[in-house]
């Protein structure tokens, strides 16, 4: 695989959004079905390797969770994904053709991949609705912004996020007056509003009721094939509500990958993780 000077110079397979009127960011090709690839990801800080030779394949359209142990590596993971840290070695590619690690934080939001952190983070002076538009992939520009007016598709776009994340019945509720949830399903609305083909999600129910839990898991299987989620989560129920296949790391490796049952039941899963 070799880099493109331009992130969105490559298109193929991209597919429309339900509902919406425009197509996720182009330029990613997923020709070969996999959106992701880390290949031999190395990471030391002050002599501690957090990533260690790390290999691991995401496909298009998939809902992958990554657990493991504190200190296993699964943040430094997010991090090298989204250009805050840069590897020692080894490569870090977005299809087939997006070498993420020659990119800066914002070519790599900009070529299709948003972060969510544990904490959300919205403007809680602004309403729902306006967090949407502020979120929303235009020209943010001083004069482009000043003299911005939503138009009919654009708003369009604004009530189908919020039916999706269920706040339509507050789009006009300061921000700063929703529950821990709804301001995280708040800011996964922000990066939808971004047209992502790949989210990152850091501990996403953390906080939440068991209500508000079960919602977030239906919508990230509405939100998978259309969207590529990877989810690092310590709630094992959870876990099991929506993966498919389970990535656990350990020392900065991958321990053990496949369906929650086969990993809950892998005796050195147990021994490092699940047993304690």
């Amino acid at each position: 695989m070799n880099a493109v000077s331009n992130p969105v110079a490559t298109a193929s397979g991209d597919q429309p959004f339900p509902g919406y009127s425009r197509v996720l960011q182009p330029g990613v090709d997923i020709s070969h079905k996999a959106i992701l690839y880390l290949e031999d990801i190395s990471v030391s800080f002050d002599g501690f390797k957090a990533l260690n030779r790390l290999m691991l394949t995401i496909d298009s359209g998939e809902l992958r969770c990554i657990i493991g142990p504190n200190g296993a590596g699964k943040t430094t993971m997010m991090d090298v994904i989204s250009g805050k840290t840069r590897p020692d070695s080894g490569t870090v590619y977005f299809g087939q053709t997006i070498d993420l690690t020659r990119l800066t934080e914002a070519q790599i939001a900009h070529a299709g991949i948003g972060r969510k952190f544990q904490k959300p983070t919205v403007f809680e002076n602004h309403t729902v609705f306006e967090n949407l538009e502020l979120a929303m992939k235009t020209d943010k520009r001083a004069r482009a912004s000043l003299f911005a007016l939503l138009d009919s598709a654009q708003r369009d776009r604004i009530a189908q996020t919020l039916d999706r994340i269920e706040l339509a019945a507050k789009a006009d509720r300061p921000a700063g007056l929703l529950s821990h949830g709804q301001k995280q399903w708040l800011e996964i609305g922000m990066l939808l509003m971004q047209e992502p083909r790949l989210l990152l999600l850091d501990e996403p129910v953390a906080g939440m009721t068991d209500a508000e839990t079960e919602r977030t898991a239906e919508l990230f299987k509405t939100l998978a094939g259309t969207h590529t989620l990877i989810v690092v989560e310590h709630d094992m129920d959870f876990v099991a509500r929506i993966a498919r296949t389970v990535t656990v790391l350990h020392e900065g490796s991958v321990l053990a990958e496949g369906p929650m049952e086969t990993v809950q039941n892998d005796p050195r899963v147990v021994e490092v993780y699940l047993g304690r």
